[in-house]
């Protein structure tokens, strides 16, 4: 049995792939057309990560599914170490994409080859980052975790409610994601993307 918790993750995972792949080809079209990119689209973009995955997503991972299976389990320790590690690390990283992007906006041309560099290994660290858990933490979770786990799990995921996974969005976020969801390049559309 797929427990709805796993499938609210990999669709998260999907969609938050689509958005990260789709920031290099936005950056490499205009790069090779010789334009300034939309400003305003990356933001956007920069925004979903922060308030979804860095602020729903992770706190649930780390905070509610990590604990579980050190409960059941020391198999996958060093593992879990490094994923909270990283989720730590995630508000840190957002901001210092988001000033590399101010600065490109602000100051121009000098300043995109220090974005881009910055934005590529932010997606490689995290497009990794997520292959972990879905090759290593979810299949583990199916093994160890009992009725009781996922039955709070599954709760607490369903909270989510994560607009680019299908869930209508909060009026505050509908012309952000109505940005996003059109300017989303078609060759990565949304879903599982890794």
């Amino acid at each position: 049995m797929i427990h709805p918790t796993i499938v609210i993750i990999r669709n998260e995972h999907g969609a938050l792939s689509s958005v990260l792949r789709s920031f290099g080809l936005l950056l490499a079209e205009h790069r090779s057309r010789g334009t300034l990119p939309d400003f305003s689209l990356l933001r956007a973009m920069l925004l979903y990560i922060d308030e979804f995955p860095e602020r729903l997503h992770h706190p649930k991972e780390s905070d509610l599914l990590f604990p579980k299976l050190r409960a059941r389990s020391s198999e996958a320790a060093a593992v879990l170490d490094r994923l909270d590690h990283d989720h730590a690390q995630g508000e840190t990283a957002i901001r210092e994409l988001a000033h590399k992007l101010l600065s490109f906006e602000v100051l121009g041309e000098v300043r995109r080859e220090a974005f881009e560099k910055a934005l590529e290994r932010y997606v490689d660290f995290y497009l990794k980052h997520m292959a972990i858990e879905e090759r290593d933490i979810l299949p583990l979770a199916q093994r160890l975790l009992t009725a009781d786990d996922w039955r709070d799990l599954d709760a607490a995921f369903a909270d989510n409610r994560d607009p680019l996974t299908g869930h209508e969005p909060e009026e505050m976020y509908r012309d952000l994601f109505s940005k996003i969801v059109n300017a989303l390049p078609s060759p990565i559309g949304l879903g599982p993307a890794y």
